[in-house]
């Protein structure tokens, strides 16, 4: 596992931005149950860990060359636009933030900013699950005029089967710091929690969508 990925998963840890509770599931939007939540904007009351975090995440963005020919840096509401913001400063690179839907009034904006057709637009999220909802953002992007090939996240679940491939076949490339195998990794190494609690993770992770159906959740893909 890279350096970014175990430095990236312990901030999360020693911010308690990682929260283990197998015996009461919690319960996703998209119908997932799981012993397992991470918030990832908890880190925004955490200053040290925020630069830390946006300087890693921008160092492998350029060695990905995701930041290639990049016009502006798009956060995805709500959770996203504290990341866009402080990619984009540390890039010295445009930004917008792109709603989840017109906002209904006004102008009717989805997409906040000085969007330009023919832009090559960086979206910025704090996490990705199965991947789905990155989708909306993307195609109001591309609706406007946007080119969209790479996301980044802090956070990916690396859990659910067919995640990367749906993004694959939008034509996007998700980028990401860590995952719940490296949060596992570090959790144990640091007895951040019990063993049963890391047992039942390990559990989850192992099969999230059977776990999930067990514990009152979404039972399929």
């Amino acid at each position: 596992m890279s350096n970014a990925a175990n430095e990236t998963a312990k901030w999360l840890l020693d911010i308690k931005a990682v929260n283990f509770r197998p015996e009461e599931p919690y319960m996703f939007t998209a119908g997932w149950a799981s012993p397992v939540y991470i918030d990832c904007r908890w880190i925004i009351s955490f200053t040290d860990a925020r630069r830390r975090i946006i300087e890693m995440g921008v160092d492998m963005l350029e060695k990905n060359g995701a930041m290639d020919g990049v016009d502006k840096v798009a956060g995805g509401e709500t959770a996203g636009i504290p990341y866009a913001a402080w990619i984009a400063e540390a890039t010295s690179i445009p930004m917008l933030y792109v709603r989840k839907k017109p906002k209904g009034f006004g102008l009717d904006a989805q997409i906040e900013g000085n969007s330009i057709e023919g832009d090559k637009v960086l979206l910025v999220e704090d996490l990705a699950t199965d991947g789905g909802s990155k989708i909306n953002f993307v195609n109001a992007l591309r609706t406007a005029g946007s080119e969209v090939s790479d996301i980044f996240v802090v956070f990916f679940y690396d859990i659910f089967p067919g995640a990367l491939e749906t993004l694959a076949k939008s034509g996007v490339k998700l980028h990401y710091l860590c995952t719940w195998h490296d949060i596992l990794r570090v959790a144990e190494e640091g007895e951040y929690f019990s063993p049963d609690a890391i047992g039942d993770v390990r559990k989850f992770l192992s099969d999230p969508v059977s776990w999930s159906a067990a514990h009152g959740g979404r039972d399929h893909i």
